[in-house]
């Protein structure tokens, strides 16, 4: 009898004990506990499941790394830009064309300007149309906006024949190394293997810029690889080596018709070589327009986006009448790069941003963005003195027939 009582006595002391374990592990806030099963019910999907599943929070599941990519058009140093930049001690300043847009070439990853014209420095005479020359201060200016590559292969390099090409180079070797300038070369060996690649993510991106001429001056007997020229065997073997060495290819040719608003088969046959060797993005100056921008695919599926013309950034032209406002209109091409699954690069996302040039009593030259700018800021444009039908509404006009 005093066995069963001690066994019950004991049994009871287990149960008491484990009921007391039991109300000591329910949590304090009974009420959280039933809204995380809740939460677990809702997150139960019944759709398919996608082929790719992201999990926030995974570090096995890793981003793909991304590279933003600018570029904007024509920077045209005709007489009058200049002068915008002339300081009363001689020298010159020009940050004040870029100062409404620097955010966008500071904060893109790769910023690229098409520099129109050569700094051959003021030695050799500063000049406008049709024979350009700009000054050295004119480069301090495009780093100081945050450029980070300066194309100078366009109709107007050999304006100042060698020597201005040489100064032109010799400024950026020796006053800003990091800045890549492409288009120029010093010496045969420049031309046949210096193909710019840049790094980032991981992801290496080849930059080859080339023009379709010089406006009839031939390149010096001493130097013919001073230029690159659109010539199909150097273009191809350039193509060759960026295919075999860089993950993604960008060419920048200066080419097209002036002041035509659609591009011309030239145009559309060198498209269509770069893409058959390998090209994956084309950014196009030189017509002082815009022009149309399309992706482009082969047989094979492959894509290559194509920017025709991305118009003039800044300039200073003469011209009056009909067409003068579309000199005024250009855009800053912006593509992100990235990574597929398979590892291939290819451009994630593109636009394009209007941008106007601004002058201001003939004697200060701005960009503004287009969504940036004004009915009353048209009107003060003194390019209305040259065009009367300079308005907003033509701008936007513009931009709706030519890239919506």
């Amino acid at each position: 009898m005093k066995k069963r009582i001690c066994l019950f006595a004991f049994i009871g002391i287990v149960l008491l004990i484990v009921s007391f374990i039991i109300i000591k592990s329910t949590p304090d806030n009974p009420s959280s506990l039933n809204s995380k099963e809740d939460t677990t019910e809702k997150s139960i999907s019944t759709e398919p499941i996608p082929e790719t599943v992201i999990v926030e929070n995974d570090s096995s599941l890793e981003e793909a790394p991304s590279i933003q990519i600018i570029m904007v058009g024509d920077m045209l140093m005709h007489e009058r830009v200049m002068e915008s930049g002339l300081l009363e001690d001689g020298t010159y300043n020009f940050d004040h064309i870029f100062v409404n847009v620097k955010d966008t070439i500071e904060n893109a990853d790769l910023a690229i300007v098409n520099q129109e014209t050569i700094l051959g420095g003021s030695e050799l005479g500063l000049s406008g149309y049709p024979a350009f020359n700009s000054p050295y201060e004119l480069g301090d200016s495009l780093v100081n906006a945050g450029f980070d590559v300066i194309l100078h292969a366009t109709n107007h390099t050999l304006d100042k024949g060698k020597t201005g090409v040489l100064n032109c180079m010799n400024f950026w070797d020796n006053n800003y190394p990091n800045i890549t300038y492409l288009g120029i070369n010093k010496s045969q060996e420049e031309w046949d293997t210096n193909i710019f690649i840049y790094e980032q993510e991981g992801i290496k991106i080849a930059i080859l810029n080339y023009t379709y001429g010089t406006n009839g001056i031939n390149p010096p007997s001493d130097m013919p690889y001073i230029v690159n020229y659109l010539d199909e065997e150097k273009v191809i073997q350039d193509l060759a080596y960026a295919e075999e060495n860089a993950d993604f290819t960008i060419v920048c040719p200066h080419w097209g018709t002036e002041y035509v608003l659609t591009a011309t088969d030239s145009q559309k046959n060198w498209a269509r070589l770069f893409m058959e060797n390998g090209a994956d993005l084309v950014i196009g100056t030189h017509p002082h327009v815009i022009e149309p921008i399309e992706m482009l695919t082969d047989e094979n599926g492959n894509e290559m986006l194509v920017y025709y013309s991305i118009g003039n950034f800044v300039n200073g032209t003469s011209g009056t009448g009909f067409g003068t406002t579309n000199r005024m209109l250009g855009g800053i091409a912006d593509v992100t790069i990235s990574l597929n699954e398979n590892k291939e690069a290819y451009v994630k996302e593109y636009d394009v941003i209007p941008v106007v040039c601004h002058i201001d009593e003939k004697t200060n030259y701005t960009v503004y963005y287009l969504s940036d700018y004004t009915e009353d800021m048209a009107k003060e444009n003194d390019i209305v003195s040259q065009d009367s039908d300079f308005s907003l509404e033509a701008l936007n006009n513009l931009v709706e027939e030519v890239w919506e």
